[in-house]
């Protein structure tokens, strides 16, 4: 089934279910067993809490979370070790990469303080913030720390790679299925993909361990006040962290050529890579260079290539 980032519509935090089979037909949690669902592409929407490692630790607004794989079910002991290109692993490190939020069930076998006594609730939204390896039965095994997200908050919903068509206006405000505004729109997350992750200034692919990549989604006209940017395909750029900081800052600015320039020696770096599937708007391309200009940080019309 198709990820779906953020609360389910109809589905109120602490809806309870009897069985895993009603979890799926809500749409809360689609696996029937597994207690992650999740890919590398796209990242982890759920999970189920539901006791399945001994190295587990439920505290309530804070999880502890093992990864998948390694485990002998009937004996509960770990076997082997885990690793990150397991599937659901991966898509807990994308969730974590990118600020995506995770649904959390929480089962009856759980920790008998926060799981409910019987069948399966629906707990709300966490945020991954980190992931590390640790040991268990002297094998390795992932851990994934959640935190709990501000469940009081309207519930909204973005499905991860449904950009649809693009549309204007501005966006003005993050919302709950997402943390972080510039980089974790629907079509953000579709660029970033689109690019496998490789920044379209230098060039550089970012890994974390285990090889996933890491990029960030980049607003030429910025999104919010006072510049009001809209979020659409062709005012989005896929950079590594450090292209990121220095365009948002003015120390890289495009000419309408898309070649790459160094604010502070007005020299060209390059032309930015673009795939036939991304057209990049020369209007947001002008609008970031101008008001650099206009603040002393570009030179908009030098450019001496190297």
């Amino acid at each position: 089934m198709a990820k779906h980032f953020g609360h389910v519509p109809g589905v109120q935090v602490g809806s309870a279910f009897a069985t895993r089979r009603a979890l799926h037909d809500a749409g809360v949690h689609p696996p029937i067993q597994a207690g992650i669902h999740g890919t590398a592409a796209e990242g982890a929407d759920s999970i189920v809490v539901n006791g399945g490692y001994p190295t587990d630790e439920d505290q309530g607004t804070v999880i502890l979370y093992t990864g998948h794989g390694g485990l002998d079910q009937d004996k509960r002991v770990q076997v082997a070790d885990q690793t990150l290109s397991d599937a659901g692993n991966a898509g807990l490190v994308r969730s974590e990469l990118d600020g995506l939020p995770v649904r959390v069930t929480r089962g009856f076998r759980g920790d008998s303080a926060y799981s409910p006594k019987s069948g399966y609730r629906y707990d709300g939204l966490y945020r991954v913030d980190e992931h590390y390896p640790a040991t268990a039965n002297g094998y390795r095994v992932w851990m994934f720390k959640l935190t709990e997200l501000d469940n009081d908050a309207p519930p909204t919903s973005a499905a991860v790679g449904d950009a649809g068509e693009e549309h204007g206006g501005p966006v003005a405000t993050v919302t709950s299925t997402v943390q972080r505004q510039v980089r974790n729109t629907s079509i953000a997350q579709d660029i970033k993909r689109l690019y496998d992750h490789t920044c379209q200034m230098c060039g550089q692919r970012t890994t974390v361990a285990g090889g996933a990549g890491y990029s960030e989604g980049a607003h030429i006209k910025a999104l919010g006040k006072p510049h009001h940017g809209p979020d659409v395909r062709s005012n989005v750029l896929c950079l590594c962290p450090t292209c990121h900081v220095r365009f948002d800052k003015g120390g890289l600015y495009l000419l309408d050529n898309l070649t790459v320039v160094d604010a502070g020696t007005g020299s060209a770096l390059g032309i930015l890579t673009r795939r036939k599937q991304h057209t990049i708007d020369v209007a947001y391309v002008r609008y970031h260079r101008e008001l650099w200009a206009s603040a002393g940080s570009a030179q908009p019309e030098q450019a001496t290539l190297l």
